[in-house]
């Protein structure tokens, strides 16, 4: 099994004072850092865009992913890469020819990730899942944080695991100590967490709670 890494997203944060809020949760464990970009057209909210992203890696001591909840992801990823991500991740229902837009994020110095929506198959990504670095199974409907999870995505998150081999899974939406454990068993190993850490009162424990529930 590959490593269990928490991976805290800063759509749940206090975005008055972003740096400080990325500082301190990497300063309480975090491994990764996840921001959701959304465009109002893909997914029914607005966040943020490269400015906002070149500005967080100035604080963000761990690696950077940035999940593209965008129409026309081939338009934006050379900004994002730009502004500093790490990572990359497209939907696959955004686009209609995966391989070259994985093969340009890589041309980009990013490493890439593919997201399956909870209502498209596993089946969906078989033609790029070779080629990527990670798969996210999105275990929420995209667009905000507090969504409660979807039990019906532990298959797919199975599907995925058994397509994937050992390479990086992860899931995003509604993870908490009780959930968590349910998305690592069924084959996740990365571990996106928003309104869990930054609505408790200690990041640390948090973060520490659900590393103790996954494993």
């Amino acid at each position: 099994m590959p490593t269990l890494k928490i991976v805290p997203s800063i759509l749940a944060s206090d975005f008055s004072r972003l740096g400080e809020e990325i500082r301190d949760v990497v300063e309480a464990g975090a491994d990764m850092i996840h921001v959701d970009v959304m465009d109002g057209h893909f997914a029914p909210n607005l966040t943020l865009g490269p400015p906002v992203v070149a500005s967080i890696r100035q604080h963000c001591a761990v690696p950077l992913e940035v999940h593209l909840m965008i129409t026309n992801p081939e338009e934006y990823i050379e900004a994002f890469a730009k502004a500093g991500a790490d990572t990359l991740l497209f939907h696959i229902e955004a686009t209609n020819e995966p391989l070259p837009l994985v093969s340009r994020i890589k041309e980009l110095g990013c490493k890439v990730g593919v997201v399956l929506n909870p209502d498209t198959p596993h089946e969906a990504i078989k033609t790029c899942i070779d080629a990527v670095d990670m798969v996210l199974v999105m275990t929420v409907n995209p667009g905000f944080g507090g969504q409660a999870f979807i039990p019906e995505m532990l298959d797919k998150i199975g599907h995925v695991r058994a397509m994937l081999g050992e390479g990086d899974l992860e899931v995003d939406g509604g993870i908490d100590e009780r959930t968590v454990g349910q998305a690592v068993d069924a084959g996740a190993n990365l571990i996106v967490a928003g309104s869990y850490i930054y609505n408790s009162e200690s990041y640390r424990e948090a973060i520490d709670t659900l590393r103790s529930a996954a494993e």
